[in-house]
């Protein structure tokens, strides 16, 4: 085992960790402690409400945001997928897919960070060295134990959710857990995954340990809780088992079974601790995410905001409101659905669209008789979607739909609803100054998580019984019928069928919640995606020239009832082939803008290597077997 030291380092990877605990909470000089490491017992970690202040900073640190909130340099590459558009707009994200412009090299990935500051995502190390001081000091304190362990629970559950995070990109990192001195900085490099994963399962552990029987009040909502940390140790268990870690059909790293055996019994004993302490599908599959705080009994892990608090709310909801219903205009970017995510939906009767059963599926009407998580999700051309407490209003998505006056943006035929708030008014969707916006929380971790990753496990060891219970009761919340395929699931009779149904019921269940990217990733599906074309459908109305477009425009935009403002529009019976025809051209799907190419994605994309200001800045940092010069590969025990 090789160890460096470096001293005096000015700047840098090892600094930016021990630099974690010298930098201030909020800028608050309290926290500019006078010895290196975190040392100053007396000042800190005998105090309940300083280190309460200290563990907050870590939560706003390492619990995730909506995806576009914030996002730092390059993030982009970790939410691109087969469901959202996005990477049309180019970018880094593109590059991730092989869609536009070159390949990703080596100095692309800045999931660490190239900055070495406390913000948001600059650098997951900052996060790991505020909860190793937390983990180092805490035990010495003097603050009684009844308080000072549930903080060292929460300490532990954080540290962990970062190096899963870490290991998920890149396979092997480097495992820190003392706190450093500048003067003095000690590190082994890369760790392999196998070593990474043991102590993250062990940080969960002590996290279960010191969380069990803890409860906290309203104003505690969002604290890491026993259940939470039970299901990411399951998480973390299905991720080490999975193909990402654990392949098939590689002679180097035989596949190892006994993890899955190992997984199941995690993810069975975080779904049995969920029941017990009341965790349950919300009833409405719609109202998951308008649910909030402690009224959720879905919510696991979630980040809580506020909009009638200063500083507290986000400006999230105007990345899915249409242009009308935006207050400043501003245009639609950010869910985008993909033709790919519009198909992966079932009918009404879990069936996939293009199997028989009790309903068909129509191209042309193509929400119609679909899984209700469709309706739930997406607002197409004419479909209810309440927002600005409008009751009953209608969403107009062909080209040159005006409403409410408002021109509709880039003729998108599907929009996504998820994660709007139907009483928000148009006023308030902006975030300006630390008030307004959304005060919508985001679910990091929801019951209906840890059921997928139980029936994940079970599936592979050959528990087919309580795989399709699983799916069974998520898609009973979903109000899929029955009918005469058992949910969809009667003609799965193989585990090869039900991985690809499993995968596919992720995609629909956790639509726009950042868990795609991964799930390709940890199923080795993400360089399976070369070939494919990102497509989203847009829509024109009938007309054999732009004069007879104008006109149809001009006659579905007439108001028919001047005492409501009711136009002829909302009146037409969109679920009739014919009537619909008659004013809206089917709708075609649309391609990447010119210069960009099919997905193409290298396989060893299964995982990154660090960027070269990481690598020359560490100590004894490898670069990932098939990027250049890469040396480490992160399975070799």
């Amino acid at each position: 085992m090789t160890k460096k030291i470096y001293t005096r380092f000015r700047k840098g990877f090892m600094l930016a960790i021990s630099s974690a605990v010298l930098l201030s909470c909020n800028n608050d000089d309290f926290f500019i402690l006078p010895d290196r490491g975190g040392l100053d017992a007396e000042g800190l970690w005998n105090t309940e409400g300083a280190v309460n202040m200290h563990l907050n900073k870590a939560y706003e640190l390492i619990i995730p945001r909506f995806p576009y909130q914030t996002i730092p340099s390059r993030f982009d590459i970790h939410l691109v997928s087969d469901e959202n558009f996005l990477a049309s707009d180019g970018g880094h994200g593109a590059r991730a897919m092989g869609i536009f412009g070159t390949e990703l090299i080596n100095h692309d990935v800045f999931y660490v960070g190239n900055r070495y500051t406390q913000n948001y995502l600059d650098n997951r190390y900052m996060d790991i060295a505020r909860c190793n001081n937390g983990i180092k000091y805490l035990p010495e304190s003097t603050i009684a134990d009844h308080i000072k362990y549930p903080m060292l629970g929460q300490y532990y559950a954080l540290r962990a959710m970062v190096y899963l995070e870490l290991v998920k990109v890149y396979g092997g990192v480097p495992l820190v857990l003392e706190p450093q001195d500048p003067d003095n900085v000690m590190t082994d490099g890369r760790s392999s995954a196998r070593a990474c994963f043991e102590q993250i399962v062990s940080d969960l552990d002590n996290a279960m340990t010191y969380l069990k029987d803890v409860t906290w009040g309203g104003s505690e909502w969002g604290r890491i809780t026993y259940e939470a940390a039970a299901a990411l140790k399951g998480k973390a268990l299905l991720y080490w088992a999975s193909p990402q870690f654990n392949p098939l059909d590689d002679p180097k790293h035989p596949h190892d079974a006994s993890r899955w055996q190992e997984a199941l019994v995690a993810n069975k004993e975080a779904y049995d601790i969920g029941l017990a302490s009341g965790r349950r599908l919300v009833e409405e599959y719609g109202m998951i995410f308008q649910t909030k705080g402690a009224s959720n009994p879905e919510t696991l892990i979630s980040r809580p905001y506020s909009n009638t608090e200063a500083r507290r709310g986000h400006d999230e909801e105007r990345r899915s409101r249409p242009r009308s219903e935006s207050q400043n205009g501003s245009p639609f970017r950010g869910y985008q659905p993909t033709v790919k995510l519009l198909r992966a939906y079932p009918m009404k009767d879990g069936n996939r669209i293009d199997e028989s059963g009790d309903y068909t599926f129509n191209e042309i009407l193509f929400w119609k008789d679909r899984d209700p998580r469709f309706e739930a999700t997406m607002a197409y051309n004419g479909s209810v979607w309440e927002l600005s407490g409008k009751e009953g209003r209608r969403q107009w998505n062909y080209e040159g739909a005006s409403n409410g006056g408002d021109l509709e943006s880039a003729n998108w035929a599907v929009y996504c609803k998820k994660f709007t708030t139907p009483d928000l008014a148009e006023a308030s969707v902006p975030y300006n100054d630390g008030r307004g916006g959304s005060g919508m929380d985001w679910i990091e971790m929801r019951f209906a998580e840890v059921m997928l990753n139980l029936a994940d496990c079970a599936n592979e060891t050959g528990d087919m019984a309580t795989a399709k219970d699983m799916v069974r009761q998520i898609r009973d919340r979903a109000d899929i019928e029955q009918g005469s395929n058992d949910y969809g699931l009667g003609r799965i009779a193989s585990k090869e069928q039900m991985r690809e149904l499993l995968l596919n019921e992720r995609m629909i269940e956790f639509a726009f919640e950042n868990k795609r990217n991964a799930d390709l990733r940890r199923t080795r599906n993400w360089s399976k995606l070369s070939g494919e074309f990102l497509e989203v459908y847009q829509l024109q109305v009938f007309g054999i020239n732009n004069d007879a477009r104008r006109d149809t425009i001009a006659k579905l935009q007439t108001v028919v009832n001047e005492t409501t403002g009711e136009q002829f529009r909302d009146r037409l019976d969109l679920n009739d082939e014919e009537t619909y025809l008659k004013y809206f051209q089917p709708h075609v799907a649309r391609p990447q803008e010119t210069n960009f190419r099919a997905i193409f994605i290298p396989e060893y994309h299964n995982f990154y290597t660090f960027h070269n200001d990481f690598v020359r800045r560490g100590v004894n940092i490898e670069t990932t077997i098939g990027w250049e010069g890469g040396t480490f590969d992160p399975l070799d025990d």
